[in-house]
């Protein structure tokens, strides 16, 4: 095996870790993390100057480890590189969890999901088709708009020169197509004029390589709303009391005021670098001072936004209030940063009282869920029946053949 597979396996006793929970697997896993991770994952030669910005720190890949284990799991690190097809054939794991962003190509964030539905091989959070059109943004809004969803009006670009829509009104806001974490966005984002545009869009172009996006500028609050669970997911969470009829549930609002950051009124990728008592760093403001019917209508815009690309489990969605003060959907992360106490759906969950270890277990779990790998509380709970993939018993097998 190329010796560039690193694993990091488990060194606590079965004394040291806390009771279990329930519903419980049939047996312990072995959880390979899959991620990208800064300092040591290639970068592409012609990649802008924040290429990687989203990748993970290695120290948020062994805390996941240590969350996953202190259930009596196994876990192993396997990078999301070139040689991740030969480690998932050596180490053949039971579940992935997923925190891969790609690195080349079109929709890389669904490459992983993708390989890993080649080799039957369950892993968590949302599937390729939801990963490669949340990450091409103008797809995203395009299938919000047609669900009838409120998003800002927009325009791609793919040369620069194509003439402007006519429902587009100055001040305008630039940004690559398919990025995250702020990557493109800073204070030049911001356009009033036509030259500004153009100029602006043609950086865009150059530097990332990939269409540009063009929305009218939303000048009201800003909020990021955290998205757990699905129809079924008190069947199978240690917590069902926590989610609501509909299966989803409702995490405080957290609101990003940029006015005085690094990047006064954006969220760009220098403000997200920022941690809290940094310098000109964004004020996160959970629980959000939000009113009703405000704030439950931000909650349920965010899971009719994540249900509409057919997200799974987890995602975080950006909202931000138009100049009448009306919601508009943004984006959508369905890969959302796992950082303790820093990424958004972390800083979220733990105002709702939640701990890390309880953020990491309730995701794995729900992944798990849909693959059969636990059972259910009530076989017959709301009616919904269980459905297990074909490539479970499968992968069993394989490893019992070994």
């Amino acid at each position: 095996m190329d010796e560039t597979i690193r694993e990091i396996e488990s060194t606590e006793s079965e004394s040291d870790k806390p009771p279990s929970t329930t519903p419980r697997p049939i047996r312990a896993w072995r959880v390979a993390v899959i991620a990208n991770v800064k300092g040591e994952t290639e970068l592409p030669m012609d990649g802008p100057a924040d290429a990687g910005a989203e990748f993970d720190r290695k120290e948020t890949i062994q805390e996941i480890q240590s969350a996953i284990e202190s259930d009596g799991h196994t876990t192993v690190f396997i990078p999301a590189d070139a040689n991740l097809p030969f480690a998932l054939a050596h180490i053949r794991p039971d579940i992935c969890f997923n925190l891969s962003e790609g690195i080349y190509g079109d929709a890389r964030e669904a490459q992983i999901p993708a390989l890993l539905e080649l080799f039957r091989i369950p892993y968590t959070a949302s599937r390729v088709l939801t990963n490669a059109i949340a990450l091409d943004k103008t797809m995203t809004k395009r299938i919000w708009r047609d669900k009838g969803l409120p998003t800002a009006a927009f325009q791609e670009f793919l040369r620069g020169d194509e003439p402007l829509a006519d429902d587009l009104e100055f001040p305008m806001f630039i940004k690559p197509a398919s990025e995250g974490t702020g990557m493109g966005m800073d204070a030049g984002s911001i356009v009033y004029d036509e030259k500004s545009l153009r100029t602006r869009i043609n950086w865009v172009i150059q530097n990332y390589h990939q269409p540009a996006l063009v929305e009218e500028y939303l000048p009201g609050r800003e909020f990021t709303v955290a998205v757990m669970g699905r129809e079924d997911a008190a069947r199978f969470s240690p917590r069902p009391s926590i989610y609501e009829a509909d299966g989803f549930h409702r995490f405080p609002l957290l609101e990003v005021d940029s006015s005085s950051s690094v990047t006064p009124g954006i969220y760009g990728h220098s403000a997200k670098t920022l941690h809290t008592g940094d310098a000109d760093v964004p004020q996160f403001i959970c629980p959000a001072s939000v009113k009703e019917p405000l704030a439950s209508s931000l909650q349920d815009l965010a899971i009719k936004a994540h249900k509409a690309i057919n997200a799974l489990d987890v995602s975080r969605v950006d909202i931000r209030l138009d100049k009448n003060g009306v919601p508009c959907l943004m984006e959508i992360n369905t890969l959302p940063g796992m950082t303790r106490g820093f990424s958004d759906l972390c800083v979220i969950a733990e105002a709702d009282h939640w701990n890390y270890r309880e953020i990491i277990l309730e995701i794995l779990y729900l992944g798990a869920s849909r693959y059969g790998m636990i059972m259910p509380r009530d076989k017959t709970a709301r009616g919904i029946p269980v459905q297990i993939p074909d490539f479970v018993p499968l992968m069993q097998n394989q490893r019992h053949s070994r």
